[in-house]
């Protein structure tokens, strides 16, 4: 089996699966401004926003990956909890919530089965705090050397 490239909850991006071709991730700050008379509001800092994080990628279903790889990712949005994000080198990036998904299919063959299916996974982070150590979720993720 391919390595992983990423593994969010149970779902793991890899050559086998799903391969994300890019990422696009948007970080948030909040300065609400406060009106002046005269002259230019005033911005005061109160804190981060949200950060969001966007995976674009392809699935050749007839080649590597099978069918069902964007129904296990909903199966994993439907969850309603927050999901481990670990990259293909055992970095854990904190719970990250899915918070749509995007499924295009093109390239049909007879009967109307799909030869490539893109999708954009959308995720909104959670919370850094991680209730296992590092060293329990690499073990858990299968992620990391043995």
């Amino acid at each position: 089996m391919p390595a992983a490239m990423m593994k969010l909850g149970d779902y793991t991006f890899s050559l086998d699966t799903a391969v994300y071709q890019s990422t696009s991730r948007t970080s948030q700050y909040k300065w609400p401004e406060q009106p002046r008379i005269g002259t230019n509001p005033y911005l005061q800092f109160t804190g981060s926003g949200a950060d969001t994080l966007s995976l674009e990628g392809v699935i050749l279903p007839t080649f590597k990956g099978g069918f069902k790889q964007v129904e296990k990712m909903r199966e994993e949005a439907v969850k309603g909890t927050p999901l481990q994000l670990i990259d293909g080198s055992g970095n854990l990036h904190g719970l990250w919530c899915i918070t749509s998904i995007k499924e295009k299919t093109s390239e049909f063959l007879t009967g109307g089965i799909p030869q490539k299916i893109k999708f954009t996974l959308d995720l909104k982070f959670f919370d850094k705090s991680l209730k296992r150590t590092v060293r329990e979720q690499m073990a858990i993720s299968g992620l990391g050397g043995r």
